[in-house]
């Protein structure tokens, strides 16, 4: 399938002459969209060779990883179990309630337990009683998920000077700049304050997928409005106003601050006049309800997010 590129009109553009489009992967497939499917397409092929009962991952209570995984796990008939951090809060939000219509087991740990999520002998007491799992790590990062996001770029046949991405563990980035192979520029957009420590992350799982270290990227840190899932009325507006105006929806969470990051370099001149820049939406949708419910917000509608 080939992802729509939506070109954007706008006077800022005009009057910078700069071209933007937008990589619509929010598209790319119905229930698992934008760079999950990308993480999990190759991770799901090897749970299958490896004749996999059970996915097993980890996220919190508004993560759209932990919605990704639960749909995936209904679709190619895995079960699937969600390790969610903090203590279990009822009724459940509408990522989690989601994720049990499509079969996940949830199963809650402490914050100081979650911490050690990524340590071997903890995951294994977790998995001891789960029949041939497959384990997927917080935000589906490892280097399978990092094959799948570099055919984001693999399969572009539009020109383009400069790749824009949201970031939150930086596997998308990650396949994005090994796919790229050193061509234009890549910039990454991280959704947490102080995403610096991106930096390291990122370069290694480049070096570790590809061998190889390219330095035509770099990140964006100030466009995240407080920290992750955090918000403004600014950046709220900016979205309405996005919508109103081309017909795309973005989230609160990943692509409406890096999308309000663009606009705010283009005016900034950051960009060389004549420079096409891409930016990837990368899906996130499904946590505007729980957005929603948070703030109380009585925008977007609900036919929006259907």
């Amino acid at each position: 399938m080939t992802t729509p590129l939506q070109y954007l009109s706008h006077p800022l553009l005009t009057q910078k002459q700069v071209t933007l489009a937008v990589l619509r992967e929010d598209l790319l497939h119905p229930s698992i969209p934008g760079n999950k499917w990308r993480k999990l397409k190759y991770n799901l092929q090897e749970a299958s060779v490896q004749n996999t009962e059970t996915l097993v991952t980890f996220g919190g209570a508004f993560s759209n990883h932990i919605a990704a995984v639960a749909s995936a796990g209904q679709e190619f008939g895995f079960n699937t179990i969600g390790y969610i951090r903090g203590e279990e809060t009822l009724p459940l939000n509408a990522t989690l309630q989601q994720a049990t219509a499509c079969g996940m087991q949830l199963r809650y740990l402490s914050r100081e337990d979650y911490r050690r999520k990524d340590d071997p002998a903890f995951q294994a007491e977790l998995l001891a009683d789960i029949p041939t799992p497959y384990l997927l790590p917080e935000g589906g990062t490892n280097l399978l998920a990092v094959k799948g996001c570099t055919e984001i770029v693999t399969e572009l046949q539009e020109p383009w000077d400069v790749l824009c991405v949201a970031s939150g563990t930086g596997g998308t980035l990650a396949g994005i700049i090994a796919g790229a192979e050193g061509a234009g520029q890549v910039i990454g957009f991280p959704a947490l304050k102080g995403g610096d420590f991106l930096k390291t992350d990122v370069a290694h799982w480049v070096q570790a997928y590809s061998g190889r270290g390219y330095t035509n990227w770099e990140l964006q840190t100030a466009y995240h409005f407080g920290g992750y899932a955090k918000q403004t009325p600014e950046l709220l507006d900016f979205i309405e106003t996005f919508y109103r105006q081309h017909q795309v929806l973005l989230d609160p969470v990943y692509t409406g601050k890096m999308l309000f990051g663009v606009f705010d370099l283009i005016e900034k001149d950051y960009f060389a006049r004549g420079t096409i820049i891409i930016a990837v939406h990368t899906g996130g949708l499904q946590g505007w309800t729980g957005f929603k419910e948070r703030y109380k917000l009585a925008w977007p509608t609900e036919d929006l997010l259907s």
